[in-house]
């Protein structure tokens, strides 16, 4: 059971994260992105969909400098509300 998760938490590493669908584990695999920001990512799109990685900053306690670093591991997918 360790080394599936192991994987899966590599294989995250690896994959670009859709911040409009991404999971709670997924977005955690973003730099600078722990549990209390994910929940509040989550939040936020309930209501709002991303437009691009930049609308990121939007979302309290999101700033600039955390969307630069995880800019090439972003992605924005279709939004489902």
């Amino acid at each position: 059971m360790k080394f599936l998760t192991v994987l899966l938490f590599a294989s995250l590493l690896f994959a670009a994260v859709d911040i409009n669908n991404a999971s709670k584990i997924e977005l955690m695999s973003l730099k600078g992105i722990g549990t209390k920001k994910a929940d509040t990512i989550i939040s936020y799109r309930k209501n709002h969909c991303f437009k691009d990685a930049q609308s990121l900053t939007e979302v309290k306690g999101i700033g600039v400098k955390t969307v630069a670093k995880n800019r090439a591991e972003i992605k924005v997918g279709a939004c489902r509300k």
